[in-house]
């Protein structure tokens, strides 16, 4: 077995920051847990296919991840609740951590970046994502 790159180290290492933060974020709801996990999930990818694997298949996240994978889809309540988080989150940061005009507007444009592209997603139905959760292959 080749010894894995030290690339796929630093993936690997991020990818298990990324998801015990996520994981904390379940307890705590300052932390997102959604965008964790996608991060966790790319990252595995990238460093890991095993870790990767593990994630996907986990009873708990797996058919949401991979439903945004698959799919490009996301259930409403993602959505509605990590549009709130951002703008909360990123929004008190921008006024209450700093005076620098350039950084609040860097803050403002990552928001609506992230808003734009979760708005784009599609929603994803009940029906999908009990399929996902059975692990039925998607019906073309």
């Amino acid at each position: 077995m080749p010894k894995p790159s030290i690339l796929n180290q630093v993936f690997v290492l991020l990818g298990i920051l990324a998801l015990a933060l996520a994981l904390v974020g379940l307890l705590l709801p300052l932390l997102p847990t959604t965008p964790l996990l996608l991060l966790a999930t790319a990252c595995f990818a990238r460093g890991s296919s095993r870790l990767h694997g593990l994630l996907l298949r986990n009873k708990l996240f797996g058919a949401h991840l991979r439903a945004y994978k698959e799919e490009g889809a996301v259930t409403v309540r993602t959505k509605i609740l990590s549009i709130i988080f951002l703008w909360t989150a990123t929004g008190s940061s921008a006024f209450l951590a700093t005076d620098d005009l350039r950084l609040r507007l860097l803050l403002l444009a990552v928001c609506v970046i992230v808003t734009t592209h979760l708005m784009r997603l599609k929603p994803l139905s009940r029906e999908t994502l009990e399929r996902m959760e059975a692990g039925k292959p998607r019906a073309d």
